[in-house]
């Protein structure tokens, strides 16, 4: 696609500056887009972030990683090519990588949204020659509800299960899901109680100065009484009897963009189903693309091939960067 970029065993690969971007191996630089398990990896020698992602790297690789910064726009040279972070709007500490380098620019978009998020800087729409971008939600079905409507159905189940007695338990990723239905719930409906993952989670965010409700981790409650008319915010995984028994009176709903399909809330047995994504829908995946005014596009992720065959017939030069796929989608839960 670009001899300036390449995909190569250990991932995208800048060899102008030798460094990778999310690299699935361990490198001897590494630029990361966020902190999600599937873009940062533990074993590199160096990585470089966005501030806000530091604190949320460190918990992600330990405490020997050797995390550099530098702000968004902040522009750093690197041999001959010119390197910059920029806001891609995906949770917090997302960022989008840009490189220039003889008179051409690359931007790297990891995953990214358009919708929304007080709990993390918007996209910045990026002008280059080439752009990489996720196609997670790549088909034209997946178009997402406004997050008002979304967070409005949310905190209505919420308050009708209370009348009735019940324990709300919604599934959402403990990473950027977790705290953005937080940062939107009605707080005067009850008590907000949380699974171990997000509260550890919640409390970098609290430190990076973003505003959350107060929450309780579910461990510390002792009287089962007390889950009555709560609202308990838990990752996927949690959905084991394990874990759920202590629930007596309970209804279960899970926010994903997957849960555009309606197939996928019946094959999880759920109550309800919350459209809600931390990545861009067919339409936002489509207006970043055309802003970016780029003349090559590479599609990651998902629906790539898809994608791809849809830019090329309106007359882009698009091609799929990366055609090996795993079990864990970019939104944080199985792939249907």
């Amino acid at each position: 696609m670009d001899e300036f970029l390449q995909l190569s065993p250990g991932g995208l690969y800048c060899s102008a500056a030798d460094l990778y971007i999310d690299p699935r191996r361990p490198v001897r630089r590494a630029v990361i887009t966020h902190a999600h398990a599937d873009h940062a990896r533990p074993g590199s020698k160096s990585y470089l972030c966005a501030p806000d992602s530091k604190p949320l790297l460190e918990a992600r690789l330990g405490p020997g990683a050797d995390i550099h910064t530098f702000a968004y726009g902040e522009t750093r040279t690197i041999d001959a090519v010119k390197l910059s972070l920029h806001p891609a709007g995906h949770i917090l500490g997302s960022a989008q990588v840009r490189l220039e380098a003889r008179g051409r620019t690359t931007v790297v978009s990891g995953d990214y949204k358009t919708a929304p998020d007080p709990t993390c800087a918007p996209l910045e729409p990026l002008r280059c020659d080439v752009f990489v971008s996720e196609s997670t939600f790549g088909l034209p079905i997946f178009k997402w509800p406004a997050p008002e409507t979304v967070f409005g159905e949310i905190n209505d189940w919420w308050r009708s299960n209370r009348e009735q007695g019940k324990t709300s338990i919604l599934f959402a990723y403990a990473l950027g899901k977790a705290q953005r239905i937080l940062s939107a719930l009605d707080t005067s409906i009850g008590p907000i109680l949380t699974h171990g993952a997000i509260e550890k989670v919640n409390r970098r965010y609290r430190e990076t100065g973003i505003s959350l409700p107060d929450t309780t981790y579910v461990g510390d409650v002792e009287q089962k009484q007390r889950f009555d008319g709560a609202l308990v915010i838990a990752p996927p995984s949690a959905d084991n009897p394990a874990w759920m028994r202590r629930f007596r009176n309970r209804s279960r709903a899970f926010a994903s963009g997957w849960m555009r399909i309606r197939g996928n809330r019946r094959r999880r047995s759920l109550d309800r189903g919350f459209v809600l994504s931390d990545h861009s829908d067919w339409d936002g995946l489509i207006g970043t693309i055309e802003a970016t005014g780029a003349e090559c596009i590479g599609l990651t992720h998902g629906y790539a091939a898809e994608m791809s065959r849809w830019l090329r017939e309106k007359g882009h030069a698009a091609e799929v960067m990366a055609a090996e796929m795993d079990a864990v989608d970019r939104d944080g839960e199985v792939a249907p």
